[in-house]
């Protein structure tokens, strides 16, 4: 099959695009030039938010199976929806296991857990998507899958609260600076690895009976906050690791633009049930522990030292909160 990836050079798209095309189908990659795209692969270059020059790019070479990463608000797939309706045989949106109702009602999470999050407008707009493309589902059968990854890990990460995508948080914690877990860092979280997660999407693609149907993706392996920063500071050799429990409600107030990400999302509990996944994937299995997870990021960034990048915005939030913390007498 031709299969379009919209974003498939990022954390959770390179491996899926890496197993699809081992397993002998077509890649188009989708890129404004940004980013450096695989030579194996097909390079369509537009702007993805420009209806007519993505019309005009894939003139030649509509796919069978488009799978759009990006798709953030019900703006972006309401053009994927007019640019290949009657055109692919399936559409799959990328959405986030965000979108369920936070606190969960109940756990495991399953598919038939209600979706509302009230503290996150990422979490909100997916949802938004979702409902807009199984609304068109319903009305002219558009092909469409709903795929919702949990916190997604690849090599090039280090999973925390405030930014996993650069070196920051592994930074502190070899510059014996403080980090911070949500109140006790007790509440259990789902890490996956973003390998494992390929293989759960790559067989729902092509799955006539996963059309017109939403899945989770995840591990089954649930940590703690503090399990999962001590393993981290294992791996990177560091022993203490200063690691600070902060109040969720403290953290907001001091640090506002974390409202999504801390209480809208990673400081409550999250254990998933993937049992649909797996009738539907069988082959779908999570083999790699955190633990051999965070051991490989380790070994990809001494091995890549010059990706060794803080974020300035990541590392102005832990010292926001941490300070602030400490200044008011908390250990």
């Amino acid at each position: 099959m031709k299969i379009l990836f919209i974003g498939g050079t990022g954390n959770l798209s390179t491996d899926c695009a890496e197993l699809l095309h081992h397993r002998g189908h077509k890649i188009i990659v989708l890129t404004r030039g940004h980013s450096l795209t695989p030579p194996e692969y097909h390079a369509v270059r537009a702007d993805r938010k420009d209806a007519a020059a993505m019309r005009a790019a894939l003139c030649n070479q509509m796919p069978d199976v488009v799978i759009n990463f990006l798709g953030y608000e019900p703006a972006d797939v309401q053009l994927d929806h007019a640019l290949f309706a009657g055109e692919v045989h399936q559409y799959v949106f990328i959405s986030t296991a965000a979108a369920y109702a936070k606190p969960p009602p109940r756990l495991p999470i399953t598919e038939e857990t209600p979706l509302g999050n009230p503290f996150w407008d990422y979490a909100q707009k997916k949802e938004q998507c979702e409902n807009w493309l199984l609304g068109q589902w319903r009305a002219s059968r558009f092909p469409v899958t709903i795929v919702r990854p949990s916190h997604t890990y690849s090599p090039r990460w280090f999973p925390n609260l405030v930014s996993s995508s650069s070196y920051t948080l592994a930074a502190r914690l070899e510059a014996g600076k403080p980090v911070f877990v949500p109140g006790d860092g007790e509440n259990p979280w789902t890490l996956t690895a973003s390998s494992d997660f390929a293989v759960g999407l790559a067989g729902l693609i092509g799955n006539d009976g996963a059309i017109g149907e939403a899945f989770h993706i995840t591990s089954d392996e649930a940590l703690t906050w503090n399990q999962i920063y001590a393993e981290t500071a294992a791996a990177l050799g560091v022993d203490p690791p200063r690691i600070l429990k902060i109040p969720v409600e403290f953290i907001c107030q001091h640090c506002p633009r974390l409202t999504g990400t801390v209480k809208g999302d990673k400081a409550n509990p999250a254990i998933f049930d993937n049992s649909k996944t797996k009738r539907f994937v069988p082959e779908f299995q999570c083999r790699k522990s955190f633990r051999d997870g965070i051991r490989e990021s380790v070994e990809w960034f001494r091995q890549h030292p010059d990706r060794k990048v803080v974020s300035p915005e990541a590392d102005a939030a832990f010292d926001q909160v941490t300070a602030a913390w400490l200044a008011q007498g908390g250990r």
